[in-house]
C-alpha cells in the first residue's frame, strides 16, 4: 500500500469509501499486521463495516475504537478529507472554512472536528529535545497581546523549549503552563528536554533547580536590563511566530480551556515547516490520530462554553 496520497484528487479516489478508509487506518494501527489490544493474539478475521474477530479471545475489535475517530458520527472520507485540509493550508484554517470546504450543515461539527485533530498533533511518547535548548515563557491572550513582566493580568502562560542548532532552530515544544515558579518550570522542562542537555534560560530564578535536576543550566541574562530577545533569539522567534499566527489564522480566540490545542497545532506545523510533501504531513497526521485517545465533546467543550472559534 501506498503510505500517502500526492494529491487531493488522489485521496478523494483513494479514500471515496468507509470500506477504504477502514483498510488505510487497519494499515496504519497494525503496520506488521493485526494485534488484539487486549490478548495480543496476532490472528483475527476481518469481519463486516471495520471489525476484526480476535482468533485468541474472541472478542470483537473495531479498526477505530480507541481512536480519534471513535463514536464519530462524520463518514471517514469526510475526515480524511479534513485532514488533508488541514495539512495542505500553511497556516491552517478556521472552523468556519472548514465547514464550507467539506459541506458540513454545522459550524460546531466542523469545530470539534478541528479539536480532535489537534489533540493528536502531539505523539504519545515523543523524543525529547536534545543538545542545547533555549527555554522561556511568554504570556497570550488577554486584553493586549505581549508580555508585561512575569505575572501579566489576564493573559495564558505558554512555555517555550527550543532546540539550538547553529543559527537554525531544531525542533520546538510549547506548553500551556499555570505558573512561572520552579514548581511550574522545571517540571515543564523535564518533560521536554532531555536529561544532561544544556538548558539556556535568562535570570528568571524559577529556573534554578534545573542543575539538580540533571540539567548543564546556562544562565544568558542575569537582569531584566538585558535583551532576552537578543540572548535567547531562537525561543523569541519562536514567540513572535506563535503569537503572529495567533493573531492572524485563529483571530485571537484562544480561550484557556483550548490553548493547548492550539500549540499543539503550532508545534506540529513548526517541526515540520521544512516538509516539501503535503502528503506525507497527511500520513504523519492520520498515523498520530491512530494511537490518539478518542477525546468526545464531554471532554473537549466545558458545559458553560459557546463553540464560537
Amino acid at each position: 500500500m501506498d503510505e500517502y496520497p500526492i494529491s487531493m484528487a488522489d485521496l478523494e479516489k483513494r479514500f471515496a469509501t468507509q470500506a477504504a478508509c477502514l483498510n488505510y487506518l487497519a494499515w496504519l494501527r497494525w503496520p506488521s499486521g493485526f494485534v488484539c489490544p487486549r490478548c495480543a493474539s496476532d490472528k483475527g478475521w476481518k469481519m463486516e463495516k471495520g471489525l476484526i474477530l480476535c482468533a485468541g479471545c474472541r472478542r470483537q475489535q473495531s479498526v477505530i475504537a480507541g481512536t480519534v475517530f471513535q463514536d464519530s458520527h462524520m463518514p471517514l472520507p469526510t475526515w480524511f478529507r479534513a485532514m488533508w485540509h488541514v495539512c495542505a493550508n500553511k497556516n491552517g484554517m478556521s472552523a468556519q472554512n472548514l465547514q464550507r470546504l467539506l459541506g458540513l450543515r454545522s459550524y460546531n461539527t466542523a469545530w470539534l472536528c478541528l479539536h480532535k485533530l489537534r489533540r493528536a498533533m502531539v505523539r504519545p511518547g515523543r523524543e525529547c529535545l536534545s543538545g542545547v535548548v533555549e527555554a522561556d515563557e511568554t504570556y497570550v491572550g488577554g486584553p493586549r497581546e505581549g508580555k508585561s513582566g512575569r505575572g501579566a493580568f489576564g493573559k495564558q502562560i505558554v512555555f517555550i523549549a527550543a532546540e539550538v542548532r547553529g543559527r537554525k532552530i531544531g525542533r520546538i515544544r510549547l506548553s500551556h503552563i499555570p505558573g512561572v515558579s520552579g514548581a511550574t518550570l522545571v517540571p515543564a522542562v523535564s518533560e521536554s528536554v532531555v536529561t544532561g542537555a544544556a538548558v539556556r534560560t535568562d535570570g528568571w530564578k524559577g529556573y534554578n533547580g534545573l542543575t539538580n535536576g540533571g540539567y548543564k543550566h546556562e544562565v544568558a541574562v542575569e537582569n531584566e536590563e538585558e535583551l532576552s530577545d537578543i540572548v535567547l533569539p531562537k525561543c523569541h522567534l519562536v514567540i513572535s511566530l506563535l503569537k503572529r499566527w495567533i493573531l492572524g489564522t485563529l483571530q485571537g480566540n484562544v480561550g484557556k480551556d483550548h490553548l493547548q490545542d492550539y500549540l499543539n497545532e503550532f508545534t506540529f506545523r513548526f517541526n515540520r515547516r521544512d516538509s516539501k510533501s503535503r502528503g506525507l504531513l497527511f500520513y504523519r497526521l492520520a498515523q498520530m490520530a491512530v494511537v490518539t485517545a478518542p477525546n468526545p465533546r464531554s471532554k473537549i467543550v466545558p458545559p458553560q462554553d459557546v463553540v464560537a472559534g
